[in-house]
């Protein structure tokens, strides 16, 4: 897929920060845009936003995929996710399940309800916003695994079905997401990242041809 601007794209997360970004730049490329997400994060993206469908949708609930396949898109962009760190010790099944069903959950539900089009037409990127390899400190095993599992996964997946067209590739930011509130909070503006520069990533990683395709890159701040 290399012309955004005859594409649909599925877009997970909306409303967030880093999705918002990533929805700005593909309309500004002609993207028409599917919308996934829920409550008033989702409200304020479909506001801003032209969208050929928005789903209102916890994609932790395997229901979603039928709800997801009523829609064909060229492209799949996941951005969800949650981070909630506890000492090794501490965590539980309750965290696991949580921490997971957010993570590597909503990230299969998602592409379960995006692949069918794609493998139809054989042609299709699924692009997934994931997290860093390297531990982010005390408390954060879980979450990294979490976050490892989905990478594993979109690599099997394009391993597997790139011989029918469909590609992947994960998309690591190496450092915090530029928002006000980590402005607020006390971060330089060298620590975070530029959540349209990460967004313009997204759109390199969509539009590579298959022949010179990317399947995992790192985003840093400047420092």
């Amino acid at each position: 897929m290399a012309n955004l601007s005859s594409s649909t794209i599925m877009l997970t997360g909306a409303g967030t920060p880093v999705a918002t970004a990533i929805a700005q730049e593909l309309e500004d490329a002609g993207a028409q845009l599917v919308l996934v997400g829920q409550g008033e994060d989702l409200a304020r993206a479909a506001d801003r936003f032209p969208a050929t469908e928005v789903f209102d949708l916890d994609l932790s609930d395997a229901a979603s995929v039928e709800r997801l396949r009523t829609v064909e898109v060229d492209a799949l962009v996941h951005t969800g996710g949650m981070f909630s760190p506890q000492p090794a010790l501490d965590a539980g099944p309750a965290d696991y399940e949580r921490l997971f069903a957010a993570n590597m959950q909503s990230l299969f539900h998602a592409i379960q309800g995006a692949l069918p089009h794609m493998l139809e037409q054989e042609d299709g990127v699924i692009v997934a916003v994931s997290a860093p390899r390297e531990s982010r400190g005390e408390g954060a095993a879980l979450y990294q695994a979490s976050r490892a599992a989905m990478t594993s996964y979109v690599h099997s997946l394009h391993t597997e079905l790139k011989g029918r067209g469909i590609l992947g590739c994960v998309i690591h930011p190496m450092g915090p997401i530029d928002t006000l509130e980590l402005r607020e909070a006390g971060y330089e503006w060298e620590e975070l990242i530029d959540a349209r520069g990460l967004a313009k990533t997204v759109a390199h990683a969509l539009t590579r041809p298959a022949r010179a395709h990317i399947t995992e890159l790192k985003v840093y701040p400047q420092k």
